[in-house]
């Protein structure tokens, strides 16, 4: 997994922004001013927090190694993912899918960008 794989995947969705709040070394991604992406560019591998289902963050993390519980958010609706080479490219894209339409059904639907559907 490199950066610039990533950075495309997630720019590729519609209404995404990118910045830099917490320092350069973390880039977050939002949609309408809301995150739902944070990814530690500087990490080797690559790791990525994501918006996640209550149940669903549970389970991922019995499942899954490289995925823990949020780091510097609110553990139960947030996970850490290390993106290294044994984790399926169709998995952790559809992690940031899931992460990104939990936000979008937040927004009031005026601010809502078209959904993607993979």
């Amino acid at each position: 997994m490199n950066l610039t794989t990533l950075r495309d995947f997630l720019l590729s969705l519609p209404g995404t922004q990118e910045d830099t709040p917490f320092g350069p070394e973390i880039l977050v991604y939002r949609i309408a001013g809301k995150m739902y992406a944070l990814v530690n560019w500087q990490a080797e591998p690559l790791s990525i927090n994501l918006k996640c289902a209550p149940e669903l963050a549970l389970l991922l993390r019995e499942i899954h190694p490289q995925v823990k519980p949020g780091w510097h958010m609110n553990k139960q609706h947030w996970n850490t993912v290390t993106l290294d080479s044994q984790l399926d490219e169709a998995l952790w894209q559809g992690w940031i899918l899931h992460s990104y339409e939990r936000v979008i059904a937040g927004l009031p639907k005026a601010k809502r960008p078209q959904a993607v559907k993979p």
